[in-house]
């Protein structure tokens, strides 16, 4: 495998989040992530703890660096209250997680509550800690203005990544929100792009575009395709 396809798959947070997803799935994802050194996985909660452990215990077998465990919160649709996402990232990163991708609430930057928009990001922020907090915006629905007042409100909420899409709304990640991201966020905060990414001329796409993660399942697909 090349350098620049090893580097792609590095910034692959391998994602498996459909509803009837099996734990039998969910093994391979894991095992997909550790064989390709994929940046995370990212899983339901209710499979956090057991993904977990089953990462740990693979990767030292294989002796292989393990990869980080991400589930998300207050998905797909974000207007869960505040409390409600708090409760949800504590108990995954009491049972394992290492990244948390939250979904904001989107009436409320529409109603330009954008107070309430960045104390909701900020308090999930509190709980995670050190830990990766990954901020779903979901571009589709929003205007360009919406997502560039979304950059500013995450550039101060502490959050480490603003991300475009949950994959489960009218539409995914575009190069279009990748290049406003790029624009309007500032450093340290990075820009994940999730949602349609389907061969790995998009993934360099998007990541020459600005984006420093990309939430995916079909780029390990292609690789283990292309071994066959």
């Amino acid at each position: 495998m090349d350098t620049e396809l090893k580097e792609i798959l590095a910034k692959v947070d391998h994602t498996l989040l459909s509803v009837d997803s099996t734990w039998d799935e969910i093994k391979v994802i894991c095992d997909d992530a550790l064989t390709y050194q994929t940046a995370s996985v990212c899983i339901p909660a209710a499979y956090v703890k057991r993904a977990s452990e089953y990462i740990k215990e693979e990767a030292s077998e294989r002796k292989v660096e393990p990869v980080k465990v991400c589930t998300v919160i207050g998905f797909p649709n974000g207007y869960s209250t505040t409390a409600v996402k708090c409760f949800e990232a504590e108990e995954a990163i009491m049972n394992g997680a290492d990244e948390i991708d939250m979904v904001i609430h989107v009436g409320a930057l529409k109603d330009k509550k954008y107070d309430d928009v960045l104390k909701d990001i900020k308090s999930v922020k509190t709980v995670c800690g050190d830990r990766v907090l990954k901020v779903i915006i979901e571009t589709c629905l929003l205007t360009d203005e919406e997502k560039i007042k979304m950059c500013e409100i995450v550039n101060e909420s502490g959050a480490d990544y603003i991300k475009t899409s949950t994959g489960f709304s009218k539409g995914g990640a575009t190069l279009h929100d990748v290049e406003i991201f790029a624009k309007y966020i500032k450093e340290p905060v990075k820009i994940k792009a999730a949602g349609g990414i389907s061969s790995i001329e998009d993934a360099k796409a998007f990541v020459a575009a600005g984006a420093d993660r990309l939430g995916t399942s079909r780029i390990v697909k292609i690789v283990k395709g292309m071994e066959k």
